[in-house]
């Protein structure tokens, strides 16, 4: 089989892509971010080239040399960093030539030029869930622990203003408590989000996490996983509602039961 080459910023979810890929015989070629990618990806990929981000050409050029013609891309890169200091990404002139060509810095914006970039080089971008449709939230309460009349009103009273803010690029989080809107996500981050929702909130509070309107599945998908749920949890958190059928768990089980020990309730919903 072609090799499948693996776009890899942080987290678990390029383990998760590698693991799948390769139970399903394929070859994966990661290419590392650094300051991105954790280092034990190594073990769990066929082969794996360190680059930074905006070494677009260099990156091509090693996936097309892999023999590479369709490429996932997963895991969460700070593009934040773009507006402290853009020598961090190391752009080459390829990858500068096409940030001035941008209408906008929106995500959607900056990862939907890339995709285009490896069109025209022969590589297609996958939808990031290729080889993880198991992993998809099911609807309904997933933990022992089921919300309450009122958590249960938050979750419907965000879940309309979540898909607002997606809709509109912003972000794909928002923290509610009794239905008053106490931290919306931006370029933060999920997690950065939480933190401020625990400052404000002083107790018990609900997340809403939802895909966007016109979800690009190719990359940008939500996700939420262990790291998601020790977040939550030090934040005093209370309820976590996902999108049901849009939204990746991963390594559920553990998740799961980490969630029951702390008394967290986790909802696959669909609320309109």
């Amino acid at each position: 089989m072609i090799p499948l080459g693996l776009l890899a910023g942080n987290g678990r979810f390029p383990f998760l892509v590698a693991q799948e890929a390769r139970k399903q015989g394929r070859r994966v070629i990661a290419i590392a971010f650094n300051e991105d990618a954790d280092p034990a990806l190594e073990q769990v990929v066929d082969r794996i080239h360190w680059v930074f981000v905006g070494q677009m050409n260099k990156w091509i050029q090693i996936l097309l040399s892999e023999g590479v013609e369709e490429v996932v891309m997963a895991g969460s890169v700070r593009h934040s960093n773009m507006y402290q200091d853009l020598k961090k990404f190391h752009p080459d002139v390829r990858a500068l030539k096409l940030f001035w060509k941008l209408q906008d810095r929106k995500a959607d914006t900056i990862l939907g030029t890339v995709a285009d970039e490896l069109a025209k080089s022969g590589l297609r971008l996958l939808p990031s869930i290729t080889y993880l449709n198991h992993c998809l939230a099911p609807e309904g309460v997933l933990t022992k622990r089921k919300p309450n009349a009122m958590e249960r009103g938050d979750i419907q009273f965000g879940f309309k203003l979540a898909k607002s803010m997606a809709g509109l690029d912003i972000g794909q989080t928002v923290c509610v408590k009794n239905k008053a809107v106490i931290a919306v996500e931006a370029m933060e981050g999920t997690d950065r989000c939480i933190q401020r929702a625990g400052e404000m909130a002083k107790g018990d509070f609900t997340v809403v996490k939802v895909s966007k309107p016109k979800q690009d599945l190719r990359f940008d998908v939500p996700v939420i996983g262990l790291s998601t749920i020790e977040n939550f949890q030090e934040a005093g958190g209370g309820v976590l509602a996902i999108e049901a059928g849009k939204t990746l768990i991963l390594d559920r089980e553990k998740l799961i039961q980490w969630a029951d020990s702390e008394k967290i309730s986790i909802v696959g919903t669909n609320d309109k």
